[in-house]
């Protein structure tokens, strides 16, 4: 049952339809940045733009920073959201974290399909190899921002301590139960489907591991990695898989499932969960990077 909160959010939430033919994609973009730039936010240390050879990133440090760093890649479906969107849960998060956040500005489709994201993290790794600060570093993404985040630590066997992942955004072609199962959630299977078809090429990206990565035969190469899923979400099932896979490869793996909730509840400070869920993860980031 989804908590009276968020049946009451997404009773209210009466969103575009994003897969109708001719939909401004650019227009929506910019309306939703402009509205969460006018939410308020917490305030951090410094706020940077950085160029990270080439990629746009945003570096949040908050007061008294300890050691380390967090790679942050944006929810979103591969085409929406941006640095702007997420900058008030990057804020809160760097601050509870307590290390500095480095937001990723990666390439969208569709007018930049896969692999332009993941390379775009690829690059930003190799830039931090090459001039960052010091770690040990992390890997962090929410939904789509999930997928990415652990595509970087495939790719980059060895450079990240540690991973969390919020509701990931995994199977392309959607065939956990929790997408039969869900219901009314505000996350409808056609506006899943629409993301992966302009985040692909063609349908053969969809096999491709580094788009997939639950297809992936080097899940055992990943360092400790956090997984949270809600209840309510469509992508449950397949963030669990992950976990039970992770776990069966001899990854130091912790799940958990948020319940009465819905996809998209960690970054909105409004929903009583939110709060509990970026502290549980910047806590687990924090024992592994203090370890590190």
């Amino acid at each position: 049952m989804m908590y009276p909160e968020v049946r009451a959010a997404v009773a209210a939430d009466a969103g575009p339809d994003i897969t109708a033919a001719g939909f401004d994609i650019a227009g929506h973009r910019e309306e939703v940045r402009l509205a969460n730039l006018r939410q308020p936010r917490e305030d951090v240390a410094s706020v940077t733009e950085v160029d990270a050879d080439g990629v746009p990133c945003r570096l949040y440090t908050p007061a008294d920073a300890l050691p380390g760093l967090v790679v942050h890649a944006h929810g979103g479906g591969f085409v929406l959201n941006d640095i702007d969107v997420h900058d008030g849960i990057t804020r809160r998060f760097a601050n509870r974290v307590r290390r500095p956040v480095l937001s990723v500005e990666y390439r969208r489709p569709p007018e930049h399909p896969f692999p332009a994201a993941p390379d775009d993290l690829d690059t930003v790794v190799g830039w931090l190899r090459r001039e960052g600060p010091p770690g040990p570093y992390a890997a962090h993404g929410d939904s789509a921002g999930a997928n990415l985040a652990l595509v970087a630590a495939l790719r980059n066997p060895g450079f990240f301590a540690v991973i969390a992942l919020v509701y990931p955004f995994l199977d392309p072609r959607g065939t956990f139960p929790s997408w039969q199962q869900a219901g009314d959630t505000g996350f409808d299977p056609a506006e899943a489907r629409w993301y992966w078809e302009q985040y692909a090429r063609t349908e053969a990206d969809f096999d491709d591991p580094d788009l997939a990565p639950l297809l992936s035969d080097r899940l055992h190469t990943l360092p400790p990695t956090f997984v949270a899923t809600a209840e309510h979400d469509p992508l449950r099932d397949e963030g669990e898989e992950l976990a039970r896979l992770l776990a069966e490869a001899g990854v130091e793996t912790v799940g958990i499932r948020c319940l009465g909730q819905v996809h998209g509840f960690w970054r909105h400070a409004h929903f009583t969960a939110s709060e509990p869920l970026v502290r549980q993860v910047a806590g687990y980031l924090d024992q592994h990077l203090s370890a590190g």
